[in-house]
């Protein structure tokens, strides 16, 4: 899509005065709208990670690590990336910015009646055909398994993620319904509906794990218990969206086949926007891999024949436990990412899509620079805080039972590792949403493609220096040569970001996090005294002091140092 200016044309007195309004800057209560949807979609995300952690808890508690959580977590897994895919993922990037140009919504409010008519016929061919394709989907996939389950003997723990599977694929068509309706709200600057269903779900979860799994004794049942209070939740989330989506005009619309062919370039335009979404998890899914292919248990040693070609293959191999590692390290980085940069990227995509369709470059750099901004304010400490507390948060959330004092360390390796790109992760959200705004699905994919071979090369190289932990560092170097390089490419597309304003930011952020990371550094080493395998309490302390003390003293450089985006972030003057 181009930003450029069309040919001018002979100006009348209304040509003036919108061209008076399209030269205007953005108003301070569009602003200030923009920053209260991302404290506000930021607040519910956080809520939902704390009731998701409660979850995870519960389900350990429950089940235990063994065959039916096994079974569970992976019939759970199928419906969870189809929601990455069509739900809140590719489908909601290219859906979104098509139907922000079908409302014909501008800086000043939305269309006429008319483009909602239309916008409203493109919406429903949309959640038809995405509703029916994946129902035959579901169905077809059920007729397979039940085909297994009756035509083929399987073993007990098989049987049960066939039965676990089918019981829960019904959920995927639920999701994905909900997220594209979110995407309606979205684009109608309506954020807190679509923040609320990922608490209801870990509401409905958590209710029924601590009221209804009790009645029954057998695991199995208890599992069972679970998925079908998983589409209980599916349900309420969906209906809980219809008197929203009503309430702000949608209307189901009768003739919606004509709109059939913009649909089409949507799902088109969803290929190369679900591989440029997912660079990150192929990414973290080649960490994995690797250190499996690599893991010491497949090395055969044998000293006494082959001393020379036994110690070269050590040196290639890692440590068993290094896919876990790197699996627990990816869930901790990814939790101020998702309060963070996810609730960022979602508040602010629908107004750059709406800058886009207005032809208005000025405002989408502008945006784009202050989102870069908060990026830096945000995404500076939460990588110096998580890497100074990487140790200290594995032995509190992980350390129990069978995960022993050695696995703490080779975890908290790895969080270290991933924290130092957290600003990166981050900012790579804004940037690719960016392009996606002004409908340009195939810069993001070319530099992701290149990103995941830098990956592998430095998966090899780093493994070979640093053992199972350059895998992390690797992934962690690609994000942040990814983020500079996809940044430069977007700047070629709309014009100069306040590159002055951003190293200004970059600057006091920097000198915030430098004290910061002292104080915290400092508060971790007055507490070294307490023994790291005593009680949960005092694991807490060694975790909460430090972050207390590194929040209230990056604020308080940040205030002394007048940065703006602590206003945006907090929503009042800072004198």
């Amino acid at each position: 899509m181009s930003l450029s200016s069309p040919t001018p044309e002979p100006r009348t007195d209304t040509d003036e005065d919108a061209n008076s309004d399209r030269d205007a800057p953005q108003s301070d209560s569009q602003n200030a709208s923009l920053f209260g949807g991302f404290r506000l979609v930021s607040s519910l995300t956080l809520f939902s990670r704390i009731l998701g952690l409660i979850r995870d808890i519960a389900m350990a508690t429950l089940f235990g690590n063994g065959v039916v959580l096994d079974a569970f977590s992976l019939a759970f897994r199928i419906p969870n990336m189809a929601r990455r895919l069509f739900g809140e993922g590719a489908l909601s990037a290219a859906f979104l910015p098509a139907l922000v140009r079908e409302l014909k919504v501008d800086a000043n409010g939305p269309g006429s009646t008319r483009s909602r008519h239309s916008a409203w016929q493109f919406a429903t061919a949309l959640l038809i055909l995405l509703a029916s394709g994946l129902t035959i989907i579901v169905l077809m996939t059920e007729a397979v398994l039940l085909s297994l389950r009756w035509l083929i003997p399987l073993q007990e723990s098989t049987l049960l993620l066939v039965d676990l599977t089918a019981l829960l694929l019904p959920y995927l068509v639920l999701i994905c319904v909900a997220g594209q309706i979110c995407a309606i709200l979205h684009a109608l600057r309506q954020f807190a509906m679509p923040a609320m269903l990922p608490v209801l779900l870990n509401v409905v979860w958590i209710v029924a794990a601590i009221f209804f799994v009790p009645l029954w004794d057998d695991s199995v049942a208890r599992v069972f218990v679970i998925a079908a209070a998983i589409l209980v939740a599916g349900v309420v989330q969906l209906l809980v969206l219809q008197p929203v989506l009503r309430r702000y005009g949608f209307r189901w619309q009768s003739g919606w086949r004509v709109a059939l062919p913009k649909v089409r370039k949507v799902l088109i335009g969803t290929i190369p926007i679900m591989v440029g979404l997912s660079v990150t998890q192929l990414n973290g899914l080649a960490d994995s891999l690797i250190a499996w292919a690599f893991s010491e248990i497949e090395v055969a040693v044998t000293v006494e024949k082959e001393e020379i070609g036994a110690m070269e293959r050590e040196r290639w191999s890692v440590e068993t436990g290094t896919v876990s590692a790197l699996y627990f390290g990816q869930r901790l980085y990814q939790f101020p990412l998702g309060v963070f940069g996810v609730a960022l990227s979602t508040v602010l995509f629908p107004q750059l899509a709406r800058h886009a369709m207005s032809d208005r470059s000025d405002l989408l750099s502008e945006d784009l620079s202050r989102g870069l901004r908060l990026v830096i304010l945000i995404g500076f400490p939460a990588s110096v805080g998580l890497f100074l507390l990487a140790h200290p948060l594995t032995l509190l959330l992980f350390e129990h039972g069978a995960f022993d004092i050695h696995d703490t360390i080779q975890t908290a390796g790895m969080v270290a590792a991933y924290a130092t790109a957290i600003w990166a992760f981050c900012g790579l959200l804004i940037v690719n949403r960016g392009f996606y705004a002004i409908d340009d699905q195939m810069t993001p994919l070319r530099w992701g493609l290149v990103a995941v071979l830098m990956n592998i090369v430095l998966n090899i190289a780093l493994l070979y220096v640093c053992g199972g932990v350059g895998l992390a560092y690797a992934t962690a170097i690609t994000a942040m040569a990814q983020f500079v390089v996809v940044t430069a490419m977007l700047q070629r597309h709309v014009g100069h970001l306040a590159w002055r304003s951003i190293f200004k930011t970059m600057l006091s952020s920097l000198i915030a996090t430098a004290l910061m990371g002292i104080v915290c550094w400092l508060t971790l080493e007055a507490l070294n005294d307490v023994a790291v395998e005593r009680s949960m309490m005092q694991r807490l302390l060694r975790v909460v002091l430090p972050i207390f003390a590194a929040v209230v003293v990056y604020f308080v450089v940040a205030i002394v140092l007048r940065m703006e985006e602590v206003r945006w972030l907090l929503g009042r003057k800072v004198r």
